[in-house]
């Protein structure tokens, strides 16, 4: 076990459920990023929440007290759009559900929202979903246009006395209403971890991926060979953990457990 964490070089960090929930940041989020530098390991934030871009979330987390970059910050926003360039270079023009944010992102990048004439569809966290705009997009999924999900995850953890429906979710529903399953970027997929490694030059198992869900965090890390942390502070309970497989690297209540190890695994190397 140290001996693994002992070759950490860099962490990628999921954020809801992982450092704060909702509103509130864990009490043990701040020590955790003082003692990654401490240690010399470097940090990158990888969220699959599309309702903020990057520079909201640089904003969200500095007012949590985290000092961060846009350079630090991994959305699947981005390898949607790369995707759109490199498998669907045609395409200028989309409909889109997403928050103002996710669509601002997107006509920065070149594209066009477009409900009358969209050439592929694209299917985000919407925190403002109306019953017409979710029918709409049924009726250009069912039409037979590209259909790209940015991430798969079916709740947004929260605070609050809610359930939020995320992008997975929706596009539950789409795909009971016409039949299609879509291309789904974001975490799984192990671009954004791949990119972490070729930017910093690192290998896979120097590189490790903290998360709080199983079937995103955890499989992402596993599809790119770097070591799989689980944290138990956000969807995942202990005993959905037990029962995954393959099993995470490691499994810790929290961040604050992590960095405990961390910090036993650097004295032993020291």
């Amino acid at each position: 076990m140290a001996i693994e964490l002992r070759r950490i070089r860099h962490i990628a960090l999921d954020l809801d459920g992982t450092l704060y929930r909702g509103a509130c940041l864990f009490d043990a989020t701040l020590p955790f990023l003082e003692l990654l530098r401490r240690l010399g390991i470097g940090r990158t934030f990888l969220t699959n929440n599309t309702s903020l871009s990057r520079r909201d979330y640089v904003a969200k987390l500095r007012k949590m007290g985290i000092d961060a970059s846009e350079a630090e910050i991994g959305t699947p926003a981005a390898t949607v759009i790369a995707y759109l360039r490199e498998r669907l270079p045609e395409v200028r023009a989309i409909a889109l559900l997403g928050t103002p944010s996710l669509c601002g992102e997107f006509e920065e990048a070149g594209f066009a929202v477009d409900w009358e004439a969209p050439q592929a569809v694209v299917v985000g966290y919407d925190t403002a979903l109306t019953f017409d705009r979710l029918c709409k997009t049924a009726y250009w999924i069912r039409a037979g246009l590209p259909f790209l999900a940015t991430h798969p995850d079916r709740v947004c953890p929260t605070d609050e006395p809610t359930v939020r429906v995320d992008c997975g979710a929706i596009c539950a529903c789409l795909t009971a209403a016409t039949g299609r399953e879509p291309v789904t970027l974001g975490k799984p997929n192990p671009a954004m971890l791949l990119e972490l490694c070729a930017r910093h030059g690192l290998r896979p198992a120097e590189l490790a991926m903290v998360g709080d869900r199983t079937y995103t965090d955890m499989a992402m890390a596993h599809a790119a060979g770097a070591v799989s942390v689980l944290v138990l502070s956000g969807e995942t309970t202990a005993e959905e953990a037990a029962a995954t497989a393959p099993p995470p690297d490691f499994i810790v209540v929290d961040i604050g457990a992590l960095a405990e190890m961390l910090r036993a695994a650097g004295e032993m190397a020291a």
